[in-house]
């Protein structure tokens, strides 16, 4: 059976699987107004909590995943890695081609997902935690059987909850290295930045709030400003100024390579936890 185009005016999405990046993304799509409340669905087999998360919401919660597929036309696999094959193997049977698949389990091969469903019509999509603040950086690859329509229309899913790119899935280990662990990187580099506030006398809070502040401004600019990133460095660097006596200290201790390791890092292991 050929794959049966999603009418976009009408389709329904399901989660087999409800934590939390599911709730963020189903909230996403519910705020942007790209789908009401009732076209979503999800099931609850033992947290109650997280049904009750969904329901806040208005969207329906079934007790079987059985029913969440026969309700959706488009259904995301929001599970853990080491249970995806269960569960897509136990709802091969019900996922025809009509229906179009989306994995968002990290380290999982779409040429396995697409022999456990028993077709192509897969796409892979590796968000990361902002999605939970509606500012996720995402990339999705499609599969074999997956149409540009299909990939146009899990774009706009995603791009609810952040931005999204189209990568050769052959690129998933480094962004999962980059986006993907990237997160905690700047958690820690806001921390430290606040620990070096209160080391010059700052209060704790001030010194967190401006460290936040600091970094969220400066990522807002390398976004919108389309300038290189070096050139916006060179913008706040003054001849002989503070700024410069700052980085001149970072690059005394490895910054940048620091950094530049660290993704290069979580990506060898992205790529041996896909093997095992």
């Amino acid at each position: 059976m050929e794959a049966v185009p999603i009418h976009t005016e009408s389709f329904k999405l399901g989660f087999i699987g409800a934590g939390k990046m599911a709730e963020s993304i189903a909230r996403g799509v519910v705020q942007s107004g790209l789908l009401p409340p009732q076209r979503i669905s999800t099931a609850i087999h033992s947290n109650p909590n997280r049904g009750l998360a969904f329901q806040s919401l208005g969207i329906p919660v079934y007790g079987h995943n059985n029913d969440v597929v026969d309700a959706s036309d488009v259904i995301i696999f929001s599970v853990k890695p080491q249970v995806v094959k269960n569960v897509v193997l136990q709802l091969r049977p019900l996922l025809s081609k009509k229906k179009l698949l989306v994995s968002i389990a990290a380290g999982v091969k779409l040429k396995d997902l697409e022999e456990w469903a028993g077709h192509g019509r897969f796409i892979r999509v590796m968000p990361n935690t902002p999605s939970a603040v509606g500012m996720a950086a995402s990339v999705m690859s499609l599969g074999g059987s997956a149409t540009e329509q299909d990939g146009e229309l899990v774009g706009k899913l995603f791009g609810s909850v952040g931005k999204i790119w189209k990568a050769d899935e052959k690129l998933f280990d480094a962004v999962t290295g980059l986006s993907g662990s990237g997160p905690a990187y700047i958690y820690l580099a806001i921390e430290a930045l606040a620990d070096g506030g209160v080391a010059a006398g700052l209060p704790r809070e001030l010194a967190s709030g401006l460290a936040s502040q600091t970094v969220l401004g400066a990522a807002s600019m390398a976004v919108q400003s389309g300038k290189h990133p070096g050139q916006l460095k060179d913008d706040v660097t003054s001849p002989g100024g503070t700024t410069i006596a700052g980085i001149h200290e970072l690059e005394k201790n490895g910054f940048r390579g620091t950094l530049m390791n660290a993704v290069v890092a979580a990506a060898n292991r992205s790529q041996e936890l896909s093997k095992t």
